[in-house]
């Protein structure tokens, strides 16, 4: 019970640190919000529809853009649909031309024109979409032309017919697999981002939170505790579930957040809530043992998140360790920050549970035993000194 009132004593001193607050909540949200709203996963292309004229057939087409699963459309004007396209803000404008309904009556052919973006991939990929929804469009188109010559009637009867029969044919598909591959990656966009981010900031902010053990010794605080009815190891227990609770809070406001806001999916529940526990046990030994190293609270809030970012640089918290020589991918799994990347990469990328991640647990639990016996042993020795 002298524990928890420690822990219930830190987190209310914390509660009513701005500063602190702002680093371990304010700060790691607005980033969140902002790489959230601006990195978008790549599922779906964003395609700006410029239409000359509002017919039938026009109309149609777009609503075939529209049902494609692949494609976000949206209708522009032809100036603003370029300065999107220049911005970033749409990967590819389609421009549907004047003239089109009556061409096709005709029995002519008209020419979709489709604006691409910079990135030649995401060209490729937009072109590709909209072929197969002019594709769809334009054989209902045929198929209405062929029955009219052949059996009579109106063009814009047998449309209605090949539009309702197109729905009821079979069409073939077609399916990629690759055999006995795995992705080493996490999932594009925001997916990538999220659990990257919960193992970068729970570990920056732990160092950084080492300042409030500095604090508390230069105020006396665990001087005073220590004239009371409380044991040294009691102090440093109060302390660790401190650390702990705020560490698995942050990451629980990251994965909500993430959850909530952009739809990212956290794989299996049981694996990734073990690997949110044991890198929060990861934190908070880091944490501790910055309290016990750092000799102001300013070195602590200073040094803390440097060290910080630089072990997330180095064990592929802000980038994919696969990009990197092979050299700088080991030298990358010194750091604990490899592990937890390679958990999730598992648990995201390849739909792993807990057998899957059972290595990177191992490694991840040996990382905070070690952390956090080294660290309680130095917070000890500094409480009886």
């Amino acid at each position: 019970m002298t524990a928890l009132a420690i822990m219930g004593t830190g987190l209310r001193r914390l509660a009513r640190d701005r500063t602190a607050l702002f680093f371990m909540v304010l700060l790691p949200t607005v980033i969140i919000l902002v790489i959230g709203a601006t990195v978008r996963d790549n599922g779906e292309l964003r395609i700006g529809v410029v239409t000359a004229e509002q017919t039938p057939l026009a109309t149609e087409l777009v609503t075939e853009l529209r049902n494609t699963p692949a494609l976000r459309v949206t209708d522009h004007a032809a100036a603003t649909a370029r300065t999107a396209l220049r911005r970033n803000e749409l990967d590819a404008v389609v421009i549907v031309p004047a003239g089109l309904d009556a061409t096709l009556r005709s029995g002519g052919t008209v020419t979709i024109p489709v604006l691409g973006g910079a990135a030649a991939s995401t060209q490729q990929a937009a072109q590709s979409a909209v072929a197969g929804a002019v594709a769809r469009h334009a054989a209902r188109i045929e198929a209405a032309r062929f029955a009219a010559a052949k059996r009579g009637g109106t063009f814009d009867e047998h449309l209605d017919t090949a539009t309702r029969l197109q729905g009821t044919v079979g069409a073939v598909t077609v399916r990629t697999e690759t055999v006995d591959a795995t992705s080493d990656y996490l999932p594009l966009g925001f997916s990538y981002s999220a659990p990257t981010m919960l193992v970068l900031f729970v570990f920056i902010n732990a160092l950084a939170g080492g300042a409030a053990i500095i604090e508390s010794r230069r105020l006396g605080i665990y001087e005073r505790a220590g004239a009371a009815p409380v044991r040294p190891r009691d102090i440093v227990l109060g302390e660790t579930l401190t650390y702990l609770a705020v560490a698995l809070l942050q990451s629980l406001l990251i994965v909500g957040i993430g959850a909530a806001l952009f739809g990212v999916r956290w794989g299996d529940p049981l694996a990734a809530g073990a690997l949110i526990t044991v890198w929060a046990l990861v934190g908070t030994g880091t944490g501790i043992l910055a309290g016990t190293l750092f000799r102001t609270p300013e070195q602590a809030g200073a040094i803390g998140p440097a060290i910080g970012i630089a072990a997330g640089m180095l064990g592929g918290a802000m980038w994919p360790l696969e990009i990197v020589p092979d050299a700088m991918r080991t030298i990358g799994h010194i750091t604990p920050h490899a592990w937890a990347v390679d958990g999730w990469t598992e648990i995201l990328s390849r739909g792993g549970g807990i057998p899957q991640i059972a290595t990177q647990l191992a490694v991840l639990g040996a990382f905070a035993v070690t952390l956090l016996t080294v660290a309680s042993v130095r917070l000890g020795r500094r409480l009886t000194a």
